[in-house]
């Protein structure tokens, strides 16, 4: 005979709802409650899932201050999920139950389109907001001066399927430039880059990037910089790195590079279905609530958002936005 419940495992049960035992079958096995049922019907009625980055990325800090912000109990509960890259967030949020929006790379639905990673894709992937420009960050030995000293050296791209990846794929092979590439998750590929396994490493991140901001001068490493030659410009943005982003790495004259857009995703749910009222809630809350991130503790990023902008070649999930929400960098 199967025992009890225990009070752990009930609690474990329900996702830390603490409820009477008699509101519970008491086996394992036997189907739920009326009040259960109520109860899981309650809690997933507001639910949205976001599919973010790496533990070191921008964009999971970016999901955790829209869960921090805009959770408020059941009527609307943000779920900040790690994920694993624009590329790999683009196929969650059509494949994954649970996952309602994500965080990607303004050039990954291009990208794949032209790989056909998920057939029609242009009819199930829409953008509610343009968020911010990341930053191109390609950090290499001493030895190495420029991006084509890298040729033939072994230069870490990220995960296989990541937004870093593919930019990193347009990147050299735009500039001709052909690397050995490794996947390596990027606190790994810092470590190896420390010890010399590797000649660099390429992170698109909003700068500054948690994982560069602690290494010091002493460290043997620095950016190259990434000249905004015209064939990149017809996809990507000038940027610069500089001293006050990371004092030990960057020069008083900054590092040249470039920046890709992020974009906040979501699955193209019919008007009038569940989800998509869910998806709308969201997307008034954050409208109503934009000014709470562009102060402390949220990530400086928020500054550079500007709900109303446009994303070439994408869909937008919702047209009613209040002429209340400016760009934050303006003040709102």
């Amino acid at each position: 005979m199967i025992p009890p419940l225990t009070a752990i495992a009930r609690r474990m049960l329900l996702g830390g709802v603490a409820i009477a035992a008699t509101d519970v079958s008491p086996a394992f096995g036997q189907a739920p409650s009326p009040l259960l049922a109520q109860r899981v019907n309650e809690a997933n009625a507001g639910t949205v899932g976001v599919i973010a980055g790496g533990v070191d990325g921008t964009y999971i800090r970016i999901a955790a201050d829209l869960a921090a912000v805009l959770d408020n109990g059941n009527a609307l509960r943000v779920i900040a999920m790690i994920g694993k890259g624009s590329l790999q967030n683009i196929q969650d949020i059509v494949l994954l139950r649970g996952v309602d929006i994500g965080i990607v790379q303004s050039d990954a639905l291009a990208f794949a389109r032209r790989t056909r990673l998920v057939p029609g894709a242009d009819n199930l992937i829409q953008y509610m907001a343009k968020l911010y420009d990341e930053e191109i960050h390609v950090l290499a030995r001493r030895d190495i001066n420029s991006l084509e000293d890298l040729a033939g050296q072994a230069v870490n791209v990220d995960l296989v399927g990541s937004g870093t990846a593919m930019t990193a794929s347009l990147l050299f092979d735009t500039l001709g430039v052909r690397v050995r590439t490794t996947n390596d998750v990027q606190d790994v590929a810092l470590t190896k880059l420390r010890n010399g396994e590797i000649a660099a490493m390429v992170f698109v991140a909003g700068k500054p990037a948690r994982l560069f901001v602690g290494i010091g001068a002493d460290s043997g490493l620095h950016f190259l910089p990434i000249a905004p030659a015209s064939d990149l410009m017809e996809t990507y943005l000038p940027a610069t790195l500089t001293t006050a982003d990371y004092p030990n790495l960057v020069p008083s004259e900054g590092v040249e590079t470039i920046a890709v857009g992020a974009v906040m995703a979501v699955y193209a749910w019919p008007p009038g279905s569940d989800r998509y009222r869910k998806v709308a809630r969201f997307v008034e809350a954050l409208q109503s609530r934009f000014q709470e991130f562009l102060r402390p503790p949220r990530h400086p990023k928020w500054r550079e958002v500007n709900l109303a902008a446009q994303v070439p070649g994408w869909v937008r999930f919702d047209h009613t936005l209040r002429s209340g929400a400016r760009r934050g960098a303006d003040g709102g």
